[in-house]
């Protein structure tokens, strides 16, 4: 008789340490994937905030040198507008006969 007792306790106490002890490596494992898709994703996220940054900051940097160079190119052209042209006679030319 206190073979059967001893021996269901013992089943029992070894069914519950075995149960305690799967439970316990399923979380760990299950934390530690989770915790390292968690880091990989971070690390995915900052690589592309800063490709985008990079980009950012490229495209700011080319609109500002495109606003210079467009003001530039204004400037030229109200001067060549405001410049005022005389009328030079090319038919003169010795081409024409005209001094022959």
């Amino acid at each position: 008789m206190w073979q059967s007792i001893n021996c269901g306790i013992f089943d029992k106490l070894l069914t519950q340490t075995f149960l305690y002890m799967i439970t316990n490596l399923l979380i760990s494992k299950t934390l530690a994937i989770a915790i390292m898709n968690q880091s990989y994703i971070v690390n995915v996220l900052i690589v592309v905030v800063i490709f985008f940054s990079i980009l950012l900051i490229l495209g700011i940097r080319k609109s500002y040198k495109l606003k210079k160079e467009n003001e530039r190119l204004n400037k030229i052209s109200e001067d060549l507008a405001n410049k005022k042209e005389e009328y030079t006679d090319f038919t003169e030319g010795h081409m024409y006969g005209g001094d022959n």
